[in-house]
């Protein structure tokens, strides 16, 4: 079977991890330090802190900023839950918008209509590795002088025009779930410019406090373990080599696959494949026989989050549903080899020319 994800390690992950068993900081301790400064070398030195989960850090770069229950948040519809889950956990409501099919990510024509007098801020997510159009929405973001948040869990080393995205908006979020480009196991980022807060971000994760028992605010236990930052610090080193390997298997099935729909990247954008997502007209029959042929492929998202029960709104967001109902991720990963490709390009091109 080839598998959509494979989990590497190596060695440095395993060193920095007896490193940290050895010294006993189990929680927060050097490597968060480390990871941090590490990782803001990726996104032009701004400050990074360090939690347990990307959608903590969602959920705290926007209590950060003062989103709460006055306030709306436009979000896409196609992505994961989180997106939405952090902006409701706040008190605020999510305001959902459409995507454009050429690159998946907010329509930026779709936003302007969406703001209300309680219209606080976008989330723009820069799905599957792909950046939003950030030029046309700091643009609407600034006649209407609105915060921009950027759900950057898929995407890091992503850049747009040689900026890098979680550097665009008021703070970005990161993720370092097991299946991401890098990972600490389980684990996130807030990247921000603003002094102001990330030191609330800082004082969030931690109870309130940045000196033990001194709590200047109500606050949550958000820290990242000392254990899940030595793996994302060696994880580190791999992400520019295991991002050309993604982009240099992305160009394989650009240059190959027939009878579906490829994914485009914007012109001036660094595109870095978390997940390589075509459409495709007869979905579960096409899957179906992949996985038959011993190939793993995936479905993100099978729903918009509107039509979640969780949310359930009413709106009509016709390309984020058709994007539901013809995605398809085939493996993209670093640990591919060229007969891996070969073989998913060569079955699926046969299956989708039998099925067309």
């Amino acid at each position: 079977m080839i598998k959509m994800n494979q989990l590497s390690l190596g060695i440095s992950a395993w060193i920095n991890i007896a490193k940290v068993l050895r010294t006993g900081y189990l929680v927060s301790g050097p490597f968060v330090k480390k990871f941090e400064s590490g990782f803001s070398e990726f996104v032009e030195d701004v400050d990074c802190i360090a939690v347990n989960s990307g959608t903590s850090a969602l959920h705290l770069m926007l209590l950060a900023a003062g989103v709460g229950p006055e306030d709306e948040i436009i979000v896409p519809s196609f992505s994961f839950a989180a997106s939405a889950n952090a902006v409701a956990l706040t008190g605020a409501q999510p305001v959902f918008a459409d995507i454009e099919l050429d690159y998946y990510c907010i329509d930026s024509n779709k936003i302007e209509n969406l703001i209300t007098s309680r219209t606080k801020g976008i989330m723009v997510v820069h799905l599957y590795g792909h950046p939003a159009n950030m030029e046309a929405i700091n643009k609407i973001a600034q006649k209407n002088d609105l915060i921009i948040f950027e759900d950057a869990a898929q995407a890091h080393d992503a850049q747009l025009n040689g900026k890098p995205v979680g550097t665009f908006g008021l703070a970005g979020a990161f993720s370092f779930y097991a299946t991401k480009n890098i990972t600490s196991g389980e684990g996130g980022m807030v990247t921000t410019n603003d002094e102001t807060l990330a030191r609330k971000v800082r004082l969030l994760r931690n109870q309130g406090m940045e000196r033990r028992y001194e709590n200047e605010i109500v606050g949550f236990n958000n820290r990242l373990s000392d254990l899940h930052a030595a793996i994302g610090t060696a994880q580190l080193k791999k992400l520019k080599s295991n991002t050309q390997k993604r982009i240099k298997n992305a160009r394989y099935y650009d240059q190959h696959l027939k009878n579906v729909i490829i994914p485009k990247a914007m012109l001036g954008a660094r595109h870095v494949y978390h997940q390589y997502t075509i459409r495709i007209k007869n979905r579960d029959q096409v899957m179906s026989a992949l996985k038959h042929y011993g190939i793993e492929v995936g479905v993100y998202y099978p729903s918009g989050i509107h039509k979640l029960e969780s949310f359930n709104s009413q709106v009509e967001l016709p390309n984020a549903d058709l994007m539901a109902s013809e995605c398809l991720s085939l493996p993209i990963h670093p640990g591919l080899r060229k007969r891996h490709l070969r073989y998913i390009v060569k079955t699926l091109n046969s299956i989708t020319e039998v099925a067309s």
